[in-house]
């Protein structure tokens, strides 16, 4: 199985990209799509939109309330993905399904393979019950479907050993313990004593999010030892600035992600000046 971020750039880490499917709405999601491809974004983590997530801040709850006001639901975004998949050269798409909402009720086979069908690289089952977890696992494994697992930076070290065997599409690690859009500073030391457990371990890629809003974060949670990060709030938060304003999401969120992808300033090793702007995993 070819490595997830494999088209990564020599010596720069991958880029993966948050965002709900139906925000903006569906039928602008090939555009988005086909933007994030052309400015080497490597991965799309697309999430069917859910209400009242407990891991999430307002930022990201706006954008899953506004996508399923404008009616996503997984059969129409499976559907978008599939008809948007063959144009794309190097993007993935990782999506996030959560249990209670979109999964339950559906055999773990069937789902698996709708997921595998619709053109998606990985999937990331959000708030899977720990009773389900091998049957659900076992069907994404014999769909051929790579796997995200999660993890948190303070999590146990049988927590970390789970996320670092179980994960083939890229280990997703959280930086710090809370609800999406929170600012807690980074725990480096603790982060890096991580990241070299996790890939002494981890056949997978390992990825970073939550406080990733910069190119300068991309290069810091790099230096430590991640594969990549995770963008998330901070993207949606433009996604949600081109509605209020009237102005085009995708050349917003372009605007964006070139700022990620421009060199990053030399870090001194003091702390940068921040916004209000939340952030997602």
């Amino acid at each position: 199985m070819p490595e997830f971020f494999a088209h990564r750039r020599p010596g720069r880490p991958g880029l993966a990209v948050f965002l709900h499917a139906g925000d903006p709405p569906l039928d602008t999601l090939p555009d988005l799509m086909a933007m994030l491809d052309e400015n080497e974004v490597d991965c799309l983590e697309l999430a069917v939109p859910f209400p009242g997530s407990a891991t999430d801040g307002p930022v990201v709850r706006a954008s899953a309330d506004r996508a399923l006001a404008d009616g996503a639901t997984l059969r129409s975004v499976l559907d978008t993905v599939a008809s948007a998949r063959p144009g794309l050269r190097r993007l993935r798409i990782a999506l996030l399904a959560d249990w209670s909402h979109t999964v339950r009720g559906t055999a773990p086979a069937d789902f698996a393979a709708a997921v595998r069908d619709a053109g998606c690289d990985g999937l990331l089952l959000h708030g899977l019950p720990p009773r389900l977890r091998a049957a659900h696992y076992e069907a994404v494994r014999r769909a051929g479907l790579p796997l995200v697992t999660t993890c948190y930076a303070v999590s146990g070290p049988g927590t970390l050993a789970e996320a670092a065997d179980l994960a083939s599409a890229y280990l997703y690690l959280v930086a710090h313990y809370g609800r999406s859009g929170t600012t807690a500073a980074l725990d480096r030391d603790r982060l890096g004593q991580v990241l070299t457990t996790l890939r002494a371990t981890a056949s997978a890629p390992v990825a970073v999010g939550f406080g990733i809003r910069t190119a300068d974060d991309i290069t810091r949670v790099a230096a430590l030892g991640a594969d990549a990060a995770v963008v998330g709030s901070a993207g949606v938060a433009r996604i949600e600035q081109a509605r209020v304003l009237g102005r085009d999401p995708v050349a917003e969120l372009c605007s964006f992600v070139r700022g990620l992808r421009a060199p990053a300033r030399a870090l001194t090793g003091q702390p940068e000046e921040r916004n209000d702007t939340h952030d997602r995993p």
